[in-house]
């Protein structure tokens, strides 16, 4: 029986893969925690963990009437960004899918009451909700599969979960080892063009909206207690303040560790963090040692 054995919600903005000195110059000369961040997960999880695939449940891969999955053997190239190519150029990229595993999810999609599709074109594009995260977390790791599922952007807050619930089951069915990544935003909405230059530090004061930073604020303090419960329940309000892909990411992957029962409490492994208005972190969820929907330990 497969099992997940540990999930996470990673920021994968653009800056992290500007050379340290970009990154200081729009940062007030310091260092943003996103980057170290990913390095002391690597060192503490990706490197560490017995685990055979990564699961990246991508926010920047839009589809309309299904959730796609990848299923090639293998995916290899260079990657250019359509959005912002002046920093994310000629990226190489070579890792083991896991064709297997990509079938069996879609084919629960059924039971899960939603659809999901296994592609296995070489010629489908590749998102920098993936290849970012896999450049600090996967590259050197040969033996380790990569494989991601879209957000239908026509689903909801239900839809996502029943997606998650798909991925369960199928987990569940094989014995795969998987690590769950969603990849993608809190709060997401962007200053204008003319004012964006002057909100490019890190600072969560250059938030697009106060109201936003407390929203964001507030869920980290339920992740921090593993009240998702509580954040599933409170989506529509969140909605307000339009999280990434409408925060299917994270839905997706709580969905596939048992949603409103999970009790697993966030470690961050960032400071929250402004991009260009939006809210970012990294934060780790451990599977409890009773299991994803298990008591919660003693404080």
């Amino acid at each position: 029986m497969g099992e997940v054995v540990g999930a996470a919600l990673l920021a994968h903005v653009p800056t992290i893969m500007l050379p340290e000195e970009v990154r200081r110059e729009l940062n007030e000369g310091k260092e943003i925690s996103l980057v170290p961040g990913l390095r002391s997960l690597r060192a503490d999880k990706f490197d560490t963990l017995d685990y055979d695939t990564v699961i990246v449940l991508d926010s920047h891969w839009a589809t309309t009437v299904e959730f796609v999955v990848t299923a090639q053997d293998r995916r290899a190239g260079l990657f250019t960004s359509e959005e912002l190519p002046r920093g994310m150029c000629r990226i190489p990229y070579d890792f083991p899918g896991d064709p297997e595993l990509a079938h069996a999810i879609a084919a629960a999609g059924p039971g899960a009451g939603t659809w999901l599709t296994a592609i296995d074109d070489p010629y489908l594009p590749i998102f920098y909700a993936t290849i970012n995260l896999w450049d600090f977390l996967g590259r050197g790791l040969p033996d380790k599969r990569w494989m991601s599922v879209s957000v239908c952007q026509t689903g909801d807050t239900e839809d996502f979960l029943r997606a998650g619930r798909a991925i369960k089951d199928a987990i569940e069915r094989s014995d795969r080892k998987v690590l769950l990544i969603a990849s993608g935003a809190m709060s997401h909405t962007f200053w204008p063009l003319r004012e964006i230059r002057d909100h490019e530090a890190s600072d969560p004061a250059h938030i697009f909206t106060p109201e936003a930073y407390a929203a964001d604020l507030e869920r980290l303090e339920w992740f921090a207690q593993g009240d998702h419960r509580r954040v599933i329940e409170t989506m529509p309000e969140f909605l307000k303040y339009k999280p990434e892909a409408r925060f299917a990411h994270y839905l997706m992957m709580i969905g596939a560790l048992g949603e409103d029962d999970v009790v697993a409490p966030g470690e961050l492994y960032s400071e929250y963090e402004n991009s260009v208005g939006t809210g970012q972190v990294h934060i780790w969820f451990e599977r409890p040692a009773t299991g994803w929907t298990g008591t919660k330990a003693a404080a």
